[in-house]
Order: structure tokens, then C-alpha cells, then sequence
């Protein structure tokens, strides 16, 4: 494995990367290689995709145009919730109590499957259970306690607990929530170090992995997929996996329009001290808010707050990140007003209208799974092993997923960018009000 890439390429600055263990470096494509599938995208889709596929005993190759998890999968808040982007209420109306069923195992065994990974390879990604859902009104602790006795009656699931205003103000060291949904099955951690885990697994597992490898386009015929790099060398393929997500770009026209990469913003605040960040979030839980531009949050084993909230819908990062998101932060520990801010950072995801993912294949070569809504570790990670199944196989779980009904943004890839902040725009204004 060549080093001398990784010393010349960095990840943007985060909290993750100046935290990032055994810091995985592979060498750019620089020759024309033939495998059994290859994977556009080094992020969990890829890279799951990759180690399931190889473990299955497929030859495959990643090609990704960075760095490992450059993207979303290193620079993310690290939640990985239960169920799915949608509740089970929401998903009921949708879809019928049968298909919401199916579609809440599938979540519980997303999450099993992230717990199981790092177990097998041991992975030191600072896992923490827990994540709690607090309501920024007083008239939304109705929904908290519908959807846990929702879980309880229908889906025999008693570990979502409804938590009272005075249970979350104990909890959280702040008294502007009104109450909480308290989600156990759920699991934090660090989602770089995460990532590189699971690249690493795929690495011995025999995947060949590259960095700085640009997929340029594709051509399928009835012989296979051929996939052009800007480095000038292709790969050629039986089968292929895309795994770009809110990097997808033009790469796949026929699929493009029906995501939407959004940038989110992160800080980490400098060490707080054991007393301070254990009087924020007591149980070392994660935290989201009930807003429709969510704040979330948790702590760090450097006893850090880490704190997500906001979006752009632009190319561009805002030039003062801190500042934006520490605003957020005092709105609700305004003792942190004199914190100082050690890393601030943002990074694009995608999402989709109705906020489920999308999975499908195109023809009988091409398969995907992108739009995760800011539920990326947990689903993208599930998705890369059925997508495996389905190339091995077959996968109900995946034929589940690909099933769902999807719609492309209004107007396509040209229209979307203004009539998504119009919407952006009106729900974050209710938020306020």
C-alpha cells in the first residue's frame, strides 16, 4: 500500500480529520484494470459495497476522486438513528402499515449491521449508544409520545422512550426543549475513523482501492462496463456500483435530478472539561431538535461539543462557519457564549424529496443507492451490502428499497437549486415562528 499519495493530498480541516486513526493511503489509478464490479465512490455506499462484494469473492474496484470517505462520510455528525429519514407515522400514510413494517426491520438491521462491523474489525471509532429528539415547541411532545406508543402497539419495539420536559432539562443542562423521544437501539460515533475501518476491512479483504481517481463517464454494452478516469485509464467490469451521492453530478443524467446536495455546517468547540460537557448531555447521548433545519449535537471523549445546525444550497461553503453555528449553540447553552471554537467545517449531502432513499439499477449492470437525507451511516452502510446481494443474488431488502416511489425535483438538475430554497426558506422561517 503506497503512503507517499495520502502525504500530498489532505482531507478539508474538520475535528475528524485531526482526529483520524491509521489514516488509510492508496495510490491513484495509473493503468487500465478488469474486475468483476467496479465501485464509483470511496464513501459507506462504496465502501461497503466494496467489502461485501469482496468477502462475497468478486474481484472489485473503488475508484474514488479524493480521499477515502473524503466527502459527507468523514465530516458528518455521526448519528446513527434507528427506523428511517421518515417516521413510522409518516411512513404508514406512505406507504401502508405492511411496507412500514418492512421498512422499520430494515432500519433496526442497518444499525446492527454498523454495531457489527465495528465488533468483527474492531474498529475504534469511539461508539456511544443513544440519541435523543427533543421538541423545539411545546405542541410537538404530542407527536414524541404518539410515534413511542406507535412503536410499542404495532411494532413490538419498547426501547423508544418518551421523555417529559423535566426529564429533558435534567438530561441536557437546558430549558428551552419541551420534551423527548429517547431512542437507546440508537449509536453515535466518529464517522471518519469509522469509514476508514470499514475501508481498511475492504483493503484485506482484497478490493483494490483507489485514491485521486476520477470517474469522467461510463459506457455499458452487453459485455460489460467500461469506466473512463481523468487520470487517462480505465476499468473495465462486469458490473457497476454508484456510490457518489450528493457527488453524483452529471455522471448519471438519468438519476441526478432526483437528489439534491445540500451543504450542513459543524463545529467543535475547544475542551470543555469533564464537569461542563457532562452537564450538557448527561448519558453522552446524541442530541436532534425538532426543527426542519435540525440542530444535533453531542460530546466528545476530549470532552468537545460537537454541534451541527444550518444549510446552504449552494457550491460554496459561507466564508464564517463558527460564527453561524455558534449562534445556534447559545440559543440553547448560552453558558457556552464564551467557548471557544477550535474547528469549523461543512460538507455536502444529499437529499430527496420525499427524504427516503433512492436505490435502483439501471439496465442489469448499473446499480446505485443515494439521497440518504442526512441519515447516510447507518442506510449507506445497509445499502452497500444489498447491493452486494443483489449482484451475488438477489436481496428482498434491496427489491424493498428500489421499490419505493421516486420523484425527480421539479424542473430537473436546472430548476431544483431555486425551487428548493424557496422551500427551505418557508419551512425554516416556521421554524422560527
Amino acid at each position: 500500500m503506497s503512503t507517499h499519495y495520502g502525504q500530498n493530498r489532505q482531507y478539508p480541516l474538520s475535528y475528524y480529520a485531526a482526529t483520524s486513526r491509521n489514516r488509510l493511503a492508496f495510490p491513484a489509478l495509473n493503468t487500465d484494470v478488469e474486475v468483476d464490479v467496479c465501485v464509483i465512490g470511496g464513501g459507506y455506499t462504496g465502501l461497503s459495497s466494496a467489502l461485501h462484494l469482496a468477502e462475497s469473492g468478486c474481484s472489485v474496484a473503488v475508484l474514488e476522486a479524493n480521499r477515502l470517505a473524503w466527502g459527507a462520510s468523514g465530516r458528518n455528525g455521526g448519528h446513527v438513528g434507528t427506523g428511517q429519514r421518515r417516521s413510522q407515522y409518516d411512513l404508514e400514510k406512505l406507504y401502508g402499515r405492511d411496507m412500514a413494517t418492512k421498512l422499520w426491520r430494515a432500519g433496526l438491521d442497518a444499525v446492527a449491521l454498523v454495531k457489527s462491523l465495528i465488533e468483527r474489525y474492531q474498529i475504534d471509532c469511539d461508539l456511544q449508544a443513544g440519541i435523543l429528539h427533543v421538541a423545539h415547541k411545546a405542541r410537538l411532545t404530542a407527536h414524541y409520545q404518539a410515534d413511542a406508543k406507535l412503536l410499542e402497539k404495532h411494532y413490538g419495539y419498547s426501547n423508544a422512550r418518551f421523555l417529559t420536559r423535566e426529564e429533558v432539562c435534567e438530561e441536557l443542562g437546558s430549558d428551552v426543549f419541551h420534551g423527548g423521544l429517547q431512542e437507546a437501539d440508537a449509536l453515535h460515533l466518529h464517522p471518519l475513523n469509522y469509514a476508514l475501518g470499514i475501508g481498511r476491512a475492504a483493503h484485506n479483504a482484497g478490493a483494490r482501492l483507489y485514491e485521486g481517481s476520477r470517474a469522467s463517464s461510463y459506457e455499458s454494452d452487453s459485455r460489460g462496463v467500461t469506466v473512463s478516469t481523468t487520470n487517462g485509464c480505465r476499468v473495465r467490469a462486469k458490473q457497476l456500483v454508484l456510490g457518489c451521492n450528493g457527488y453524483l453530478d452529471q455522471l448519471e443524467p438519468r438519476i441526478s435530478g432526483k437528489i439534491m446536495p445540500i451543504n450542513n455546517f459543524l463545529v467543535a468547540t475547544a475542551p470543555l472539561g469533564q464537569e461542563m460537557a457532562n452537564s450538557l448531555v448527561r448519558s453522552r447521548q446524541a442530541v436532534q431538535d425538532s426543527r426542519f433545519v435540525i440542530n444535533y449535537w453531542r460530546t466528545s471523549d476530549d470532552t468537545r461539543l460537537i454541534f451541527g445546525g444550518g444549510e446552504s444550497y449552494r457550491s460554496s461553503l459561507p466564508s464564517d462557519i463558527a460564527s453561524l453555528v455558534k449562534k445556534r449553540i447559545t440559543s440553547i447553552y448560552p453558558q457556552l457564549a464564551d467557548a471557544g471554537i477550535d474547528y469549523a467545517w461543512g460538507g455536502k449531502l444529499a437529499i430527496t424529496l420525499n427524504r427516503m432513499p433512492q436505490f435502483g439499477r439501471l439496465g442489469s449492470r448499473i446499480y446505485f443507492a443515494h439521497g440518504y437525507s442526512g441519515h447516510g451511516i447507518p442506510t449507506a452502510t445497509l445499502a452497500g451490502k444489498l447491493i452486494a446481494e443483489a449482484i451475488s443474488s438477489r436481496s428482498e431488502q434491496f427489491e424493498l428499497f428500489a421499490a419505493l416511489p421516486t420523484r425527480a425535483f421539479p424542473g430537473g438538475t436546472l430548476l431544483r437549486w431555486p425551487a428548493m430554497v424557496a422551500g427551505m426558506l418557508f419551512y425554516s422561517t416556521l421554524d422560527r415562528f
